[in-house]
């Protein structure tokens, strides 16, 4: 599929986004293990939390409604997945690899996890490292556990393990296997990263205790099923809010959306970079922070988006790399290296095809510098396979003069089946083609 965007319009109005990709997976994760029902509402309906619904019914847990924002999760009550006859196929989604290692290291049989070409190229040892010192045996390709992974599960025991990056999906692993251990598991993080994985494990009935950059889980735990309302996911909205904030004249509002400190590091950026952002209907839903989000385009100024601040950002750069291209002044994002092994090479992508679009954008090792107010002209480009790099680019597109068309846009289905919709909602020219 390709997505055409024609630019220059204004974007004006409020949206809806589907629900949140990362408490989507973890509800469904939780709930499998929990004793009795999990009910899941506003479930991302898009090919990442398929993989993971998926993976579990191959496990042996049903589930209910799979491909409708309403799940019903029968959980199987702690340790008892069933061995599956087939490798579980993670589609494009690390949080389904990393995440389901975690809870099968504490089963006593063997497991196959593999993925697309693209999870084939993303390292787990930052999982599997710890969770062979809890007792799991763990084999990938090379040092860095490349996928495929075999591994089979056993008693675990508690272990400290300080964290070499801030990363949720690692921090996630090392809390669910913690939950079969006997004793007290500890995670130490360098800086902070989205702690969706601490606040369900309260609300489903595990004893939890965060201070500072430590989280400590203690085990054995029993879950008990509950009802997770999703709600609207940050990164999603990410793509619209920040569209307005560099077109003139534009003012959107992201209806119901998770303000999570640890997720809408993006709309500090926004506010540094001089946009208007303004949080309405503040409330809690299911223990997460949730509000209305408008945000009013204006004259940006470029940023310097670096350290404590990346680990909250981390999704949003590329799409922030690109409306920096219209910023007066220069953008330098530092101490991102992480986005080189995402779904794609993020770095290497977004400065590849930004300059395609006419862009002054240079490589860093771990980031890159964009130079405000280029002449964006319109182009072919490629998503690389990556769906928040097809998205950026579509933003992109928007400051563009005259059309701009990105080839491979399927993968947009990963996380936002309906994103182009959205973006014509508000008054943009696209068109699938």
């Amino acid at each position: 599929m390709k997505l055409i965007v024609r630019g220059k319009a204004k974007l004006r109005g409020a949206f809806s986004v589907p629900g949140d990709k990362s408490i989507s997976h973890r509800a469904l994760l939780l709930g499998a293990i929990a004793t009795g029902e999990t009910r899941v509402e506003n479930c991302l309906v898009a090919e990442d939390v398929l993989s993971t619904a998926r993976c579990l019914q191959q496990l042996g847990v049903q589930i209910d409604g799979i491909g409708t924002p309403s799940i019903i999760v029968h959980g199987v009550g702690g340790a008892n997945l069933k061995q599956s006859e087939e490798p579980l196929d993670c589609g494009n989604s690390g949080t389904t690899m990393r995440l389901l290692m975690g809870i099968l290291a504490a089963h006593a049989f063997e497991s196959w996890l593999t993925g697309d070409s693209s999870l084939q190229k993303r390292p787990m040892d930052r999982v599997a490292i710890p969770l062979q010192r809890m007792g799991a045996k763990i084999e990938g390709r090379t040092e860095r556990f490349l996928p495929p992974i075999r591994m089979r599960g056993s008693k675990l025991r508690p272990i400290e393990w300080a964290l070499p990056v801030a990363s949720a999906q690692a921090k996630s692993a090392i809390l669910l296997a913690g939950l079969f251990a006997d004793g007290t598991t500890l995670v130490h993080e360098p800086a902070p990263s989205r702690d969706h994985t601490e606040r369900m494990l309260q609300a489903f009935g595990a004893k939890i205790f965060v201070k500072e950059l430590t989280v400590a889980v203690v085990g054995p735990a029993k879950l008990k099923g509950t009802t997770v309302i999703v709600p609207g996911d940050p990164s999603s909205a990410a793509f619209f809010l920040c569209a307005a904030a560099v077109i003139p004249d534009s003012e959107v509002t992201a209806l119901g959306i998770s303000v999570n400190p640890t997720r809408s590091g993006y709309l500090e950026v926004l506010k540094q970079m001089g946009a208007t952002v303004l949080l309405h209907n503040e409330r809690i839903q299911g223990g997460e922070p949730v509000a209305d989000v408008t945000v009013r385009g204006g004259k940006l100024k470029g940023a310097t988006i670096s350290g404590d601040l990346i680990p909250r950002t981390i999704d949003e750069l590329p799409v922030l790399a690109a409306i920096a291209t219209n910023a007066e002044g220069v953008t330098v994002i530092r101490d991102a290296q992480e986005l080189r092994v995402k779904e794609s090479d993020r770095i290497a992508a977004m400065v590849s095809e930004l300059r395609k679009l006419g862009a002054q954008v240079e490589e860093l090792p771990d980031g890159m510098v964009v130079h405000g107010g280029s002449k964006l002209m319109g182009a072919e480009v490629q998503s690389h396979g990556d769906h928040r790099v097809a998205m950026a680019l579509a933003i992109a597109g928007l400051l563009a003069e005259g059309e701009t068309v990105i080839h491979d846009a399927d993968c947009v289905a990963i996380s936002f089946p309906q994103f182009p919709q959205v973006l014509a909602s508000l008054g943009a020219e696209v068109e699938m083609a």
